[in-house]
């Protein structure tokens, strides 16, 4: 079968044997992920070495590989393989290995040279997640460095050129493609958020399958909607050939649900945003998307990640309607308003994703300024900085912020920083078998979740057969630490758990209500076996630092917590603001952060305690609102996200982050919050920019902006802070003679002028004032002229004086 790639091989052929570098931008439906990695094994500079294919999902890398090697008569680990955590199958005449993005990283970290390893293929990179990021930054540093003769050939669907291109280099050739891809109708129905989402997405579905022929795939967010929509469809069509497809799923029941059913029947496939792009989903015509995706977000000020179900971005959707033209005309059913605005793209996952692994990864490539590296997306400061401090507090990064010798031991663990830390000092503890067992259960995958660990692990332990994945992952590890799989002693399990997580430590204030070591607040149903527990490990949050949830959790014995951290025997001075007292509370403690185990009376309150506690309660309550602060940081974000960043990021929640570094030094002699509060914050900010930035800053964002008639007015920026251009408010009269919208940052940005009537009132809002004299300014004038005879409304406004006055004084 002809696929509209075959026409572009040559060129990308011809590309790589010229260049070390190149792009393929390829529409959905083209055949990029399964013909070009084929195609290049004949390529001269490739006989040498093998290829390596990154593949966003496991489910694509498996689905990829056992595709490719069903083209060549082959069974998967002969010519064509695949490897990933803890699953391989790849054979000493293997040339092309389908991996997962982080087996990238591994290789390139044990193995910079890449040797044996003649190219790279980065395929669906506008997913953008971390490791590929992460991926793409190390194989640039070690093509650079090492491997000039390495090609790198970066595919998707839908990509930033521009953006590419300026990290790849701007020679790099940039190959096209389009799709195939089927006219597809989309229609839009709006669901019900009063009724059952289920029910509404069953009916909408049912109403579909009568009016389009085919199979029909059902993007949702997760498996939990996945679930209840085939309980919906049950009991509504019993008969209807209902499957799923996610990662959750064995490899055989995946390719099922890509393939027809044998027995020529309709069939509906349920999915998560596995079927957006990598993989094709044979005999659909009929795609109907839920519009939502669940998105992992990091909070670097409570070290929480929250799972948050959040509307589509444009670019996915577009993805997902393509799925409906594959093979054929389509018919694509959007559940939402079609006025729905959705964002253009979505986040990139460095943003907004825990960054310990990656501060763990820049150690180990031996970087300590992540700006050595060449990233598309800078890791944010606040969120890199957040990662480093647990390191450093694992006790995996010294000061240097490079591997101490138990991070170096890490290394060897294919898993989070924190679970690696646990595995390695389990041996301390002998207690291995138990950190394997323990680690299986907590990256594994559809195990009860709501139960407290310990009466999960007895079930699993008792039925290992029934759990066999989390079986081969406990196993793997086994291997890996050189012991037996074998778990006697559940005793040590609060104390493994509390060495990977510290921070979530957590002590009971009432039942159910909890205080995490690192500060914040969490909670479990009072019905939960642990929610009386006077200590806990939470090994799974979710949720804001005022009230995370608990998910997994495991009770603490407070001698195994005192042996296990010995400054739980240091007193210390801890002070907080009391809202009820109004002043500073102090007093002597001892125990883990915010966990106390004893207190005893404060006689003095020490100036750096008193510093922190005023920090910690201006972090909980906010910045104090001042207009000339919030004027200074929509400039300051204007340029930032104008001119790149040269520019520091002063949003709220930075600000609040760094606290210590731009307010803290100005707080000696203060004692109260009120003190701090009146300081003039917007000049300790504006003293805190380094002065080659600050004497531009007039330049580049002025404050005020003459207009023609004489005057200056004040630009309003506070809409920078939300990613809006800023704001002049301005009498319309006074701008006669004005040809073109005023703009700043050295013409980079547009003005968006407030034209107000003589009584101040919005008459117009516009970006282009050109237009507007020679569209809108005549209908205005005919509004307006009997309204305000006293002031000027001449017929063309680009000859006239430009005024503030009236006609007549």
């Amino acid at each position: 079968m002809t696929l509209p790639i075959d026409s572009r091989l040559d060129a990308i052929l011809d590309a790589l044997e010229r260049h070390s570098r190149a792009l393929l931008v390829a529409e959905p439906g083209a055949g990029k992920t399964t013909r070009v990695p084929l195609a290049l094994l004949d390529a001269p500079w490739a006989r040498e070495g093998k290829l390596l294919l990154l593949e966003p999902r496991r489910v694509a890398a498996r689905l990829a590989a056992g595709f490719m090697a069903d083209s060549l008569g082959e069974r998967v680990g002969e010519t064509v393989g695949y490897r990933m955590r803890g699953e391989s199958r790849a054979g000493p005449d293997t040339r092309l290995e389908v991996v997962t993005q982080g087996v990238l990283t591994r290789m390139l970290q044990d193995d910079p040279m890449l040797e044996g390893v003649a190219g790279v293929i980065f395929d669906e990179f506008h997913e953008r997640s971390l490791e590929a990021d992460l991926g793409l930054a190390l194989a640039l540093d070690a093509q650079q460095g090492l491997r000039e003769d390495l090609r790198l050939l970066v595919m998707s669907a839908t990509l930033d050129v521009d953006a590419l291109l300026g990290v790849l280099g701007g020679a790099t050739p940039v190959i096209d493609c389009p799709g195939r891809v089927y006219p597809v109708e989309t229609r839009y129905r709006a669901l019900n958020s009063r009724e059952e989402a289920a029910a509404q997405q069953a009916k909408a579905l049912l109403e579909a399958l009568q009016q389009q022929a085919g199979d029909a795939l059902v993007i949702l967010p997760g498996v939990g909607e996945i679930r209840r929509l085939a309980r919906e469809l049950a009991l509504r069509v019993p008969e209807l050939v209902v499957m799923e497809l996610h990662g959750r799923l064995p490899l055989d029941a995946q390719r099922r649900a890509l393939r027809p059913d044998p027995n020529g029947r309709r069939r509906v496939v349920l999915a998560t945003a596995i079927a957006e792009s990598s993989v094709t989903v044979d005999g659909v015509s009929l795609v109907v998307d839920a519009g939502q995706e669940r998105v992992p977000v990091f909070q670097p000020r409570t070290g929480l990640t929250r799972l948050e179900t959040r509307r589509v971005n444009r670019a996915s959707a577009d993805q997902r309607r393509g799925r409906a033209g594959r093979q054929g005309p389509g018919l694509c059913v959007r559940l939402w308003p079609e006025e729905q605005p959705l964002v253009p793209h979505g986040e990139p996952e460095i943003r907004q994703s825990d960054l310990a692994p990656l501060a763990f990864e820049l150690a180990r490539w031996g970087i300590t300024d992540p700006q050595r590296l060449t990233w598309m997306t800078p890791p944010p400061d606040a969120a890199l900085a957040a990662g480093r401090d647990l390191l450093a507090r694992l006790g995996v990064l010294d000061e240097a912020y490079l591997l101490t010798e138990l991070g170096r031991a890490c290394v060897r663990w294919p898993t989070h920083p924190r679970l690696a830390v646990m595995l390695e000092r389990a041996a301390e503890r002998d207690a291995q078998p138990l950190a394997c067992t323990l680690v299986a259960l907590l990256e594994g995958r559809g195990l009860d979740e709501e139960r407290d660990l310990e009466r999960t692990l007895k079930a699993l332990l008792k039925a290992p057969r029934e759990h066999r994945q989390w079986q081969r992952d406990a196993e793997r590890l086994a291997r890996l630490a050189g012991v037996a799989f074998e778990v006697v002693n559940l005793a040590p399990l609060g104390e493994l758990l509390a060495l990977a997580y510290p921070e979530r430590v957590a002590q009971r204030l009432e039942a159910g209500r909890f205080r995490l070591a690192g500060g914040g607040l969490a909670t479990l149903a009072e019905r939960h076996p642990l929610s009386h527990a006077d200590l806990l490990v939470a090994a799974e949050l979710d949720g804001e630092a005022s009230g995370a949830r608990i998910f997994r959790a495991v009770a603490l014995d407070r001698d195994r917590l005192e042996a296990l951290y010995p400054e739980c025997a240091e007193w210390r001075a801890s002070l907080e603001w009391s809202d009820d007292q109004g002043r500073l509370v102090g007093e002597q403690v001892r125990g883990l952060g915010a966990v106390v185990l004893a207190r005893k009376p404060l006689a003095k309150l020490p100036p750096e305690a008193v510093r922190e506690a005023l920090l910690e309660a201006l972090r909980r309550r906010g910045l104090p609102q001042e207009d000339e602060r919030e004027q200074l940081q929509g400039r300051v974000a204007l340029l930032h996200r104008t001119l790149g960043s040269e520019w520091p990021d002063w949003s709220e929640a930075t600000l609040l982050d760094t606290l210590a570094d731009w307010l803290g030094p100005h707080l000696d002699g203060i004692t109260r919050l009120e003190a701090v509060e009146r300081l003039p914050l917007a000049r300790l900010l504006l003293d805190s920019l380094d002065w080659p930035l600050r004497s531009r800053l007039d330049a580049l964002a002025p404050s005020r902006l003459a207009v023609p008639s004489g005057s200056a007015h004040r630009v309003d920026y506070t809409p920078c802070l939300v990613g809006k251009p800023p704001v002049l408010a301005v009498k319309l009269q006074e701008c006669f003679g004005w040809q073109a919208s005023p703009r700043v940052v050295d013409g980079r940005v547009t003005v968006l002028l407030h034209l107000l009537s003589p009584a101040r009132r919005p008459l117009q809002v516009t970006a282009d004032l050109a237009s507007f004299w020679a569209h809108g300014y005549p209908q205005v004038r005919r509004e307006m002229r009997g309204r305000y005879p006293k002031h000027p409304w001449p017929e063309d406004p680009m000859t006239a004086e430009a005024t503030a006055r009236t006609k007549r004084r």
